[in-house]
């Protein structure tokens, strides 16, 4: 008989694999989101191996159908980008928080799903911080060098600095264990010594 765990986590597959931004990695192409969900798990994984079955399915959907509504879809600007982070996280709390319902979860349960999404508490609650920690991890080890061929140097830092402020201990313990390479190694670096 299938759980209620496996129910939510086959429908949020299901729903990444539908994703029409494609990444190709070990030369399979994979839909994006369903790439970064499975990045998201593995790092849960190094981070929190006996997580709980809510922040399993939180991290598992923490973009989920993000592809739908693009970041053009909004203002080009720090409010612009604030409020579509704020339209997303509402949104994809809501559409996993039905998902879990319908996969046989009480509303508590999925409540407390929709509440990890939505990153409530950060800092006071472990459960979100750990779901911040990976979102953290997979950005440095799956987004950034990319990421740091678009912007100049001075907002790379910015925004390094702010990332590791957010993490804990064992997040940057995970952090520095990645690999990377030439500039992009050089600019965590200068952005974690405060030079």
């Amino acid at each position: 008989m299938t759980t209620p765990f496996e129910k939510a986590l086959a429908a949020i597959d299901a729903a990444h694999s539908l994703d029409p931004n494609k990444t190709t990695s070990n030369g399979v192409e994979t839909p994006y989101e369903l790439h970064y969900a499975q990045k998201c798990t593995s790092y849960l994984e190094k981070r929190s191996p006996d997580a709980s079955e809510h922040l399993r399915l939180a991290i598992r959907a923490q973009h989920f159908r993000r592809w739908e509504i693009p970041r053009s879809s909004y203002p080009m600007t720090k409010p612009g980008y604030h409020a579509w982070r704020t339209f997303l996280k509402k949104r994809q709390a809501e559409l996993v928080s039905t998902i879990c319902v319908e996969s046989g979860y009480d509303a508590t349960f999925a409540d407390r799903v929709g509440a990890l999404i939505r990153k409530e508490d950060l800092k006071k609650d472990e459960e979100t911080q750990v779901l911040e920690d990976v979102a953290c991890l997979v950005f440095l080890d799956d987004q950034f060098e990319q990421f740091e061929k678009e912007h100049d140097e001075d907002k790379i830092v910015g925004i390094l600095r702010k990332t590791w402020g957010k993490m804990t201990e064992r997040g940057h313990e995970l952090a520095l264990e990645i690999r990377m390479e030439g500039r992009a190694r050089e600019v965590v670096e200068k952005a974690l010594s405060g030079a």
